[in-house]
């Protein structure tokens, strides 16, 4: 009984977010109203505000499952034997996480101007980048915080850019483009 409940709220959630983001498409964030998005979702009020306390709860919860989940990728990358290997494969782990929620990108980064979905992902990545190289003493002349500094802004710039620019550049083209510029 207390599997059935628990995935009757997360279909209720992802009904909620899927509207949300629909919403996001056409009206900024703070254009949109709570009403609206229950009319979205085809839930009562009381359904939304069992799960949220407001709108900008529903983006809070919303942004979290988001790192979360890019975060769950992030540590299958574990297979490297040098500081490069671990960055390509960071980088092709995050364009790929990106191209899959596009959507979401598109609609809370881009067209909403929503600094906390980019803070999320900066943050997400420089948590990686930080355990990484400790966990794998990725030493180099370099010390390990102007190193992850480094790379970070780049990698970070890189997948907005990306997705600002409607991927002028396939994922291909920017990791063999990467593979030029980062030396081991």
């Amino acid at each position: 009984m207390e599997k059935q409940i628990d995935l009757r709220i997360q279909k209720t959630k992802k009904n909620i977010y899927e509207s949300f983001v629909k919403l996001l498409e056409f009206h900024s964030f703070e254009t949109i109203k709570v009403s609206e998005i229950c009319e979205k979702a085809m839930i009562n009020r009381s359904t939304f505000y069992a799960h949220f306390e407001d709108k900008y709860a529903l983006l809070d919860s919303f942004i979290k499952d988001l790192k979360q989940e890019l975060k769950s990728i992030l540590d299958t990358n574990e297979d490297f034997s040098n500081i490069k290997e671990y960055y390509m494969r960071l980088l092709e782990l995050l364009l790929e996480h990106i191209e899959s929620k596009k959507d979401i990108y598109m609609e809370i980064m881009i067209h909403n101007r929503n600094s906390v979905a980019m803070d999320m992902i900066y943050d997400t990545l420089a948590e990686d980048v930080a355990s990484k190289i400790t966990k794998h003493q990725l030493n180099s002349s370099v010390p390990a915080s102007f190193l992850s500094t480094f790379y970070l802004g780049a990698i970070f710039n890189i997948g907005m850019e990306w997705i600002r620019s409607g991927k002028y550049f396939s994922k291909e083209e920017i990791l063999k483009y990467l593979d030029v510029l980062i030396v081991t």
